[in-house]
Order: C-alpha cells, then structure tokens, then sequence
C-alpha cells in the first residue's frame, strides 16, 4: 500500500513555529515515525511539503495513478482553497485530512474548513499524533473500500 502524505504552507516551520501550539518536532522528525509507522502497517509513504498551492493541487491529479490514498495536511489552505478542495473531489483515492492544532478552537477564521465535506476523514487537535491516527484511519478506509 503506497500512501501519498502532503503538507502545506509553513508546515516546513514545525518544531521551530508556535511550539505551544505545534510541538518541538520538526516535520522531518513527524514524517521519519510516519514512515516507521506505515512500515509496522505495511504501507510506505512518500511525503511532498510545499508552501505553493498549485504543487498541492498537481500532486493530488498524479496521486491516483500512484497511490492508494493521500493524507494531508493543507495548512491555511484549509480554510479558503476551493481550488484545493476541487482538486481533493476529483482525486479517485481517498484523501484523509490532518491537523496538529484542533483548528475550531483556534481564531474564528480557522473553524472554517472547506475541504472537510470532500476529505474521506479529519482528525486534528493531538499534535504529531494526528498523523499517525490519520494514517491509521486511512488505511482501514483503503482497506474496506477493497
């Protein structure tokens, strides 16, 4: 099982950005257990970070040709991408959603979320631990569509 793991705008700053709000761990740090993890599961994870929209939305029109699923986390993009979110709606495998922080506790701006309705699955608010369980959760979602 091949999982596609994408991660958005200043997603690069973890461990280094509102460490009271993200953690210490650096990305690098979160996506090396990810790998372990998927490993244990028997997935391996491929992982894209870009602070450019349009790479997001490229990567997501390759993903079905690749992958047996995404997981990402979009950053910002959350809360006002319709062309991320169009992009999720025509990607032909599952794509589950992560967030470290529980983003509709945070500024009012951040409880909107437009790719939620699109998004197999959401798991947020328990740090680096949100990427885990969402690999977990996408895994058995490939798994029961097969």
């Amino acid at each position: 099982m091949r999982i596609l793991v994408l991660n958005g705008p200043n997603l690069d700053m973890t461990g280094k950005r509102e460490p009271e709000i993200y953690g210490t761990r650096s990305l690098d740090d979160i996506i090396r257990a990810l790998e372990t993890h998927a490993a244990e599961h028997g997935a391996s994870v491929e992982h894209v970070q870009t602070n450019y929209e349009g790479r997001l939305i490229d990567e997501l029109h390759a993903a079905g040709d690749a992958f047996d699923g995404v997981l990402i986390n979009p950053g910002a993009l959350t809360h006002y991408s319709y062309a991320l979110r169009d992009a999720i709606a025509c990607t032909p495998v599952p794509v589950g959603e992560v967030h470290m922080s529980d983003i509709t506790k945070r500024e009012l701006f951040r409880a909107v979320d437009v790719i939620e309705d699109v998004c197999a699955f959401r798991v947020m608010g328990m740090g680096a631990r949100s990427y885990t369980v969402g690999l977990d959760r996408l895994i058995e979602t490939i798994e029961k569509a097969k």
